[in-house]
């Protein structure tokens, strides 16, 4: 089986992952692992039309000066543009782990509803599971950035102004719009993280996993 995470940023889905992986022994990978990956077998040119967010993380080095130029709209729409090009990766690592009769775990951004349901009807529901984490709140996502006990949290790190981390928060709640809306669409289910967080954590393994 594939369990497919899917949601923005700082959602939980690693969270979730790792709590898969520890208590069933599943293995999991990032899909920013297999964007990297994918990226490597791509020339200059293709690099620099597939990975808008990354070129724009280059341009402008901190937080404080990305999301202070970008809009939560504009950021939005280049994680999407960006996602789309580590599509086929997602789709190689399910059926190679597939082949081999593996369990897999499989989080990221890059992970859309839309890219969730193509991979179930490809390779049916006994094969792929998905599940999408939203967060709403900016205000509490602000609040919660600095609970983070993430070695070099990136969003920590690269942040020196508070109010950075609204814009941030605000950029989540906009993704997670766009996720529940298509999630809906596909008829997956969505858990909104903002509160009662291990719970939810519970629930969306329970639910992965068929119980």
């Amino acid at each position: 089986m594939i369990y497919l995470i899917g949601g923005p940023p700082r959602c939980g889905k690693t969270t979730l992952a790792k709590s898969m992986s520890k208590k069933f022994g599943i293995p999991w990978i990032s899909t920013d692992m297999l964007e990297v990956v994918s990226g490597e077998y791509m020339s200059r040119a293709e690099w620099k039309r597939a990975h808008p967010y990354s070129l724009l993380r280059r341009t402008h080095k901190t937080n404080d000066a990305f999301y202070g130029k970008l809009s939560p709209q504009e950021i939005v729409r280049i994680l999407r543009r960006q996602a789309m090009a580590t599509a086929p990766a997602i789709d190689m690592a399910a059926i190679c782990e597939m082949n081999d009769g593996n369990d897999y775990v499989i989080e990221g951004y890059h992970i859309e509803p839309g890219l969730a349901s193509r991979l179930v009807n490809k390779y049916g529901k006994k094969n792929v599971r998905a599940v999408f984490l939203t967060r709403h709140d900016p205000n509490a996502f602000a609040r919660d950035v600095k609970k983070s006990t993430t070695p070099n949290d990136w969003l920590i790190v690269g942040t020196k102004r508070e109010k950075t981390f609204l814009k941030v928060g605000r950029m989540v709640s906009h993704f997670s719009d766009h996720f529940e809306t298509q999630a809906k669409k596909y008829r997956f289910k969505v858990y909104k993280m903002d509160e009662d967080f291990p719970t939810k954590l519970v629930e969306a393994a329970d639910h992965l996993r068929g119980l």
